[in-house]
């Protein structure tokens, strides 16, 4: 009782900034899944091959400009903590510059040359031609996302983090209409099957960037911090700041998702039902895996604070009552995986050979939640205290040294199929999350005595 006395206050303080941080997240993921559930029932099973091909692919490219992005909102978070509000809106400054140059560079790589790969992907030639302009407008509306996350990351670093889980909400809102309205045709539309979920993202994207603009310029929480935002505020040294964080996490992004998206290939080379089977069953989890990152980025907005007022006690504390929220609530959807592994496939398709396979998926998933959930969170807590470089290496060792090569020998090599494959990123997450805690115990640690040793001097 003692324990949960200590932590209670974190829990509540950390649960109330993380519940429209965890919806805001969910709706990166909430648009895929819309866009699988409109294809799987409106298009067919080869459509929504095509589109599990395209979506593990633009994940990569998806999570690259997220972790990018992210890397203001630690900085934010310590210089809101030293009552720095110049330098808040000098970081806003920077972090949009990159974040705009990262998302024309990312369309630009689609659209040279990416999009060409699928064909010696080894996937059917139907699923390919049906996912290049599907990828190509994914990756078009990066530009918009990226706008809208800059001027996210800066109000969720100061603390405000309602106004963009509702402007996620209503973003999911208009994007499920106009798939459907794209997709079936409706109105006089002619049908455009896969192009019409591409289309509907691109526009949802696209609104939800400028009304999140439009808010933090007109409210009157920010104006403190706007008074030194400005493209002449464009420098070397802040974005360097910026880049030194937002590379790092959007290679751990990279490396974690890039290894599913590794995964989706290998089950491709499979077969098509077996892919199909797989975007329903990831989907499912990485719904959850979004959620748990909510968490994480409140987190790191915690810990950013504490570990720029230097108040390292609170952040331990602060840093394993995240532990502790992740874990519960991943278990909660362990168990929900486990009892409705044959109920929740059916949401995206009906396909009984699809819904099969996917149920025995589910049945994996709900072993690797804990761990994929821990590892997540582990590293939302390192970035706010600025360790990132470590947990880089700790994420490839994890996906790429460890999790995608068990993957592939058991999944080809020893033709154990599409569960291999799972059995083989379920030890690379286990081996994240427990590699991750271990560095989080040593650099908190390390933080709180060289602390105590300036207090003993003065």
């Amino acid at each position: 009782m003692k324990t949960f006395h200590k932590y209670k206050p974190h829990y509540s303080d950390n649960l109330k900034l993380a519940i429209p941080v965890v919806i805001s997240q969910l709706g990166h993921t909430l648009v895929q899944t819309s866009d699988i559930i409109i294809v799987g029932h409106f298009a067919g099973t080869v459509a929504l091959a095509a589109v599990s091909l395209g979506s593990s692919l633009f994940s990569v490219l998806l999570l690259i400009g997220i972790g990018i992005s992210y890397g203001s909102t630690p900085l934010i978070a310590q210089s809101n903590g030293r009552d720095d509000h110049q330098e808040c809106g000098q970081l806003l400054s920077n972090s949009l510059f990159i974040n705009v140059i990262t998302g024309v560079l990312l369309f630009a790589i689609v659209s040279a040359g990416a999009i060409y790969w699928l064909d010696y992907l080894h996937q059917a030639p139907e699923v390919a031609r049906q996912a290049k302009p599907f990828l190509l407008l994914l990756a078009l509306s990066l530009i918009p996302m990226l706008v809208f996350n800059t001027f996210k990351q800066f109000a969720e670093g100061l603390g405000f983090t309602k106004q963009a889980m509702l402007i996620s909400i209503w973003g999911n809102i208009l994007n499920i209409c106009l798939g459907i309205i794209f997709v079936k045709g409706l109105f006089g539309i002619t049908p455009m099957g896969v192009r019409g979920v591409g289309y509907s993202t691109l526009i949802d994207r696209s609104v939800m960037s400028i009304v999140m603009s439009f808010y933090v310029f007109r409210s009157a929480h920010f104006k403190k911090y706007l008074q030194s935002f400005s493209l002449k505020n464009i420098d070397r040294i802040r974005s360097l700041k910026i880049l030194r964080i937002g590379v790092p996490v959007a290679l751990q992004y990279t490396f974690e998702i890039g290894a599913f998206s590794g995964a989706a290939v290998i089950i491709g080379a499979i077969g098509y039902v077996e892919l199909a089977a797989h975007q329903v069953a990831i989907n499912l989890a990485s719904i959850t895996y979004m959620m748990s990152s909510g968490l994480a980025a409140a987190a790191a907005i915690k810990s950013g604070n504490y570990f720029g007022a230097k108040d390292h006690q609170n952040l331990r504390t602060s840093a394993l009552s995240s532990y502790h929220i992740v874990l519960v609530f991943m278990f909660a959807t362990a168990l929900l995986f486990t009892f409705g592994n044959h109920l929740l496939p059916w949401i995206y398709t009906s396909d009984n050979k699809v819904i099969l396979i996917a149920a025995q998926l589910l049945i994996i998933a709900a072993f690797f939640q804990l761990f994929d959930g821990g590892q997540v969170v582990g590293l939302g807590i390192l970035r706010g205290m600025g360790d990132v470089n470590i947990p880089t290496i700790i994420t490839f060792i994890a996906y790429w040294v460890i999790g995608l090569p068990v993957g592939y020998w058991l999944g080809i090599y020893l033709k154990v199929g599409v569960t291999g494959v799972w059995y083989g990123l379920t030890l690379g997450l286990m081996a994240s999350a427990i590699m991750l805690f271990v560095r989080f115990q040593i650099v908190s640690k390390r933080h709180r005595y060289k602390t105590a040793i300036i207090v003993a001097k003065d």
